[in-house]
């Protein structure tokens, strides 16, 4: 049974929140992103394997190491959908910022 991982719970954890941060700026291999994590190599493992399912990152091989990239168009694709809530939320806090500086002025 293949279960398809969901983005979104994948990226609720801190451990792979700060996985994407490390490999963001450069490519790295399991060893060491996992020297970065005061974790078991295995449940760094774990993580990258979940964050490679979801496509936020890719895998290379390279000789015997298997180096990880961040996959910068699905970044985006969550970026793209993220968006119009981050304004929703800005238009809402701007709008009681100006309610509450009108209140404070009376």
């Amino acid at each position: 049974m293949n279960l398809r991982r969901d983005v979104f719970q994948a990226i609720a954890d801190p451990t792979r929140r700060a996985i994407l941060l490390l490999v963001a700026s450069q490519s790295m291999t399991a060893g060491t992103i996992a020297l970065n994590f005061d974790t078991a190599r295995p449940t760094v493992s774990k993580h990258l394997q979940i964050l490679t399912e979801c496509e936020l990152l890719r895998s290379e091989q390279s000789g015997r190491e298997i180096h990880y990239h961040i996959n910068a168009k699905k970044m985006k694709e969550i970026a793209d959908f993220i968006e119009p809530f981050r304004q929703m939320w800005d238009d809402r806090f701007n709008k009681l910022e100006a309610i509450m500086k009108n209140y404070k002025s009376t």
